[in-house]
């Protein structure tokens, strides 16, 4: 239902943006089914000068639809549909608003392009950033980047020092503290009454107020049911593949924290166990289990080409560190672009702190060989090797007697060994 409609072409707006959205239910089923999810309101032009969306419902400025074409229009309802699809609503956290917009159209953008649908003038696309989410899009953007997205994210509030759960700002705290309804109103504070926009002078609807933590949550679980839905009916129409359907498949897999990940393979290469081995006959006539604890050699390849920033190998140091503690672990450190760093290795007993030398340099090109040449040179066989990059680089044409754990930052594929993903 499209409401709002109270201008002269508000006939043949709600004709075009039905017929756009009839177009994607028959010709791209998976969008189409969320677009559906997704009432359609006229709004202000003060406050939405293209098109936006709250999670809750797809806001327009009548003007702008009339200056697309059918298949820019399709876009840009496809466009609304998969931020709430995608849950960007409820996965900035901490994160700076403007670059987290910046980052999700970035990260949409590419996906609607690639499944035959054109963009409007101004969509914000890098081909460095395709196939990536935005989380990993965010960081590769520049703090001072002033681009604008093409629509308008209303779910949240704006705040350019970090993100916050709620999003909330002054004006929507005295929005909150104003008087109660007038017995018979709506309150607006239930999750069916929320998607209602405010009203105000002239037509159009008012620029809705940004979501709560329940909202917010709430919203989250019940889109991420409708993505699940529209794309096995997609799926099994045989109408939803390429990097699109990747993502999704992605985004719908059970994640856990790379640090619980990678914790998981430590503990279990470090596992105390029982040994029944023959004692002495002077011990006695009978064979009781002994407790053994075994300590185990970690390399720990970092790769410093540049691709990994400073505050990533600081935290993914100081998670090592804490994990060493708990397993037992002597280290070999072994920074490495296109060759290993000067001074490399850097050794740590169990006993202590596993830090960042303070000379470790890079910024070269990336190869993975040194380090496992290296290994292979020293004989030193370690009972696991940790790689730390973003998987860009020339690996070793066969995989290596000893197991290995890449913590890929990015989407590249690995050549063998197990993948986790530092996002």
């Amino acid at each position: 239902m499209i409401e709002h409609a109270g201008q002269p072409q508000a006939s043949a707006i709600a004709t075009k943006l039905t017929a756009a959205r009839t177009r994607l239910i028959l010709d791209k089923p998976f969008l189409g089914a969320l677009v559906l999810r997704l009432p359609m309101h006229e709004a202000k032009p003060e406050w939405c000068p293209t098109t936006a969306t709250d999670a809750r419902a797809f806001y327009y400025n009548p003007d702008y639809i009339a200056s697309l074409t059918s298949s820019q229009t399709e876009f840009m309802l496809a466009h609304e549909a998969l931020h709430c699809a995608l849950s960007h609503f409820a996965r900035r956290q901490h994160r700076v608003r403007h670059k987290w917009d910046l980052a999700c159209d970035y990260a949409i953008n590419p996906l609607l392009i690639e499944d035959g649908l054109s963009p409007p003038p101004n969509a914000l696309v890098m081909p460095p950033f395709k196939g990536l989410t935005a989380e990993e899009i965010y960081p590769l953007i520049e703090d001072d980047d002033r681009s604008e997205t093409l629509d308008k994210h209303a779910y949240d509030a704006d705040n350019q020092q970090g993100g916050s759960q709620s999003g909330l700002n002054e004006k929507d705290l005295d929005r909150e503290a104003s008087p109660p309804p007038a017995p018979g109103q709506d309150s607006g504070t239930g999750a069916a009454s929320a998607h209602q926009p405010e009203e105000g002078s002239g037509p159009g609807a008012s620029e809705p107020q940004p979501l709560t933590p329940d909202e917010r949550e709430s919203l989250s679980v019940q889109w991420r049911q409708r993505l699940a839905g529209a794309a096995q009916q997609a799926m099994q129409a045989g109408k939803l593949g390429g990097e699109l359907a990747r993502q999704i498949d992605h985004l719908l897999q059970p994640q856990l924290p790379w640090r619980s990940l990678l914790a998981r393979y430590l503990t279990a290469f470090s596992r105390e166990d029982y040994s029944y081995q023959r004692p002495s006959r002077r011990e006695g006539d009978f064979i009781l289990p002994s407790l053994r604890s075994q300590q185990i050699d970690l390399a720990i390849a970092v790769d410093t080409s540049g691709s990994i920033k400073d505050n990533e190998l600081d935290e993914f140091i100081a998670e090592i560190d804490a994990l060493k503690g708990q397993v037992s672990a002597r280290i070999t450190l072994l920074p490495c672009d296109a060759a290993l760093c000067e001074g490399a290795p850097f050794r740590f007993e169990p006993w202590e702190a596993f830090e960042r030398p303070k000379n470790i340099q890079g910024g070269g090109g990336t190869s993975f060989r040194p380090v496992f040449e290296w290994i292979e040179r020293e004989a030193a066989r370690p009972d696991l090797l940790v790689y730390f990059t973003d998987a860009k680089g020339d690996p070793p044409p066969q995989a290596p007697p000893y197991p290995v754990i890449w913590l890929i930052k990015g989407r590249a594929e690995v050549p063998w060994g197990q993948r986790i993903q530092l996002n």
